[in-house]
């Protein structure tokens, strides 16, 4: 094997620009591959931290969007209300629960405006998500029931550049002709619709956008000691009665974060098994480039392995040297192609970083992925020279050396 690896090793050399040539296929498509699984193992990692801070006892109780609605339901019955909330609230296993309430509103600072999300929402329903860092405030304080007439601002307001003239804690907003004093300034998120938000308290947002009694999205933490899917069907069951709905009818969704992040988990497992077989194509490209450089080394070797043969050589000796060959042919540009996708996953990661200010895209480059990769490449480079190493293994002799 060894004497076969020095060979195949040598007669690439021999054809350093067709090898070269033969090699591009293989790394372009490695390349996407690692970089893509590599960005998404980072994402994936990303979201289950988010959940895990959350926590699995927690259940999400939405409205459900007209889209799709197959019954004739009105927006008005697609609405939570206070009503569902207490409803809630009587569930056993429900240690508590809470809504927000979130509008687009017309935000004013020193005679600028921004149409941004407003969210109305109080300590309890803080208290509910703890530590997590879509709560977390980098300057100021968080809301409490006591602040009518102040609000908590997104990242932008005070360090990205939503408004013109400069912003900070202690200066007002005014919202719908309200005038409301900052406090405090979230974490920085990495989309527009959080970092623009501006919190209030939720009666204060109730009375300034005459939403009545609506509840946007109700939040529920289970007991320490009951199962979360188990209470999410007592409040299906609870909601469907106070509601008047039948199952299979409801204009509400009820679902635990452990089904929220399974629902992710499959929706982003199949984006990119797409994004994957699309730069797996680039792989067969790369596959057939090496069956045709193989096809070609055996035209020009057929003298050789007629003098090989005659000299004792087996067909199975023909057949490894050809298999070899290939196969490092697939090896080399799998190893080129590794180093090229952790460059690109990392430049990637930089630029989002620093778009960003997230860890959001995060490239997560593991062993088994490095050593599959490597590996990958090998068996496509070995599979894709089987055709003309058998083709080689089987010349007689005697006609490949009269071979012009």
């Amino acid at each position: 094997m060894k004497d076969f690896f020095f060979l195949a090793f040598n007669n690439l050399k021999r054809r350093r620009l067709r090898s070269w040539l033969t090699i591009l296929g293989i790394f372009i498509g490695i390349a996407a591959v690692v970089s893509l699984i590599s960005l998404g193992q980072g994402l994936q990692s990303f979201i289950h931290e988010q959940f895990e801070q959350v926590g699995g006892d927690k259940i999400l109780i939405s409205p459900k969007t007209l889209t799709g609605m197959s019954g004739s339901a009105t927006e008005e019955e697609l609405v939570l209300t206070e009503n569902d909330l207490e409803a809630v609230r009587r569930v056993t296993g429900v240690e508590g629960a809470e809504g927000a309430v979130t509008r687009n509103g017309v935000v004013n600072y020193k005679k600028e405006s921004e149409v941004v999300t407003v969210a109305g929402l109080n300590e309890e329903y803080i208290e509910i998500f703890g530590d997590i860092d879509a709560l977390k405030i980098i300057e100021g304080r968080q809301l409490r029931d006591s602040d009518k007439s102040n609000a908590v601002v997104g990242y932008n307001h005070v360090f990205g550049d939503l408004w013109d003239k400069d912003f900070k804690v202690g200066d007002n907003l005014e919202i719908k002709g309200k005038k409301f004093e900052v406090i405090g300034v979230l974490k920085k998120q990495g989309n527009p619709v959080d970092d623009n938000a501006v919190w209030m308290e939720k009666e204060t947002f109730r009375n300034l956008f005459d939403v009545g009694d609506n509840e946007g999205i109700i939040t529920v933490k289970v007991k320490e000691s009951f199962d979360p899917e188990k209470v999410a069907e007592n409040i299906k069951e609870e909601l469907r009665k106070t509601r008047d709905e039948e199952e299979g009818q409801e204009t509400f969704s009820v679902q635990t974060f452990s089904q929220l992040l399974q629902t992710f988990t499959d929706i982003f497992a199949v984006v990119q098994a797409v994004l994957i077989g699309i730069a797996a194509i680039s792989l067969l490209v790369g596959g057939i480039g090496i069956m045709n450089t193989m096809y070609t080394s055996v035209l020009e070797r057929t003298k050789e392995i007629g003098t090989m043969k005659a000299v004792g050589a087996k067909n199975s000796d023909i057949l490894w040297i050809f298999l070899f060959e290939s196969g490092l042919l697939g090896l080399v540009g799998g190893a080129i192609g590794i180093a090229l996708g952790i460059g690109i996953g990392k430049a990637v990661e930089y630029i989002a970083t620093a778009q960003l200010g997230t860890p959001y895209l995060t490239a997560v480059f593991g062993l088994p992925l490095i050593i599959g990769s490597l590996v990958f490449s090998f068996v496509v480079g070995c599979l894709s020279g089987i055709l003309p190493a058998l083709q080689a293994a089987k010349l007689k002799p005697a006609v490949a050396l009269r071979y012009e």
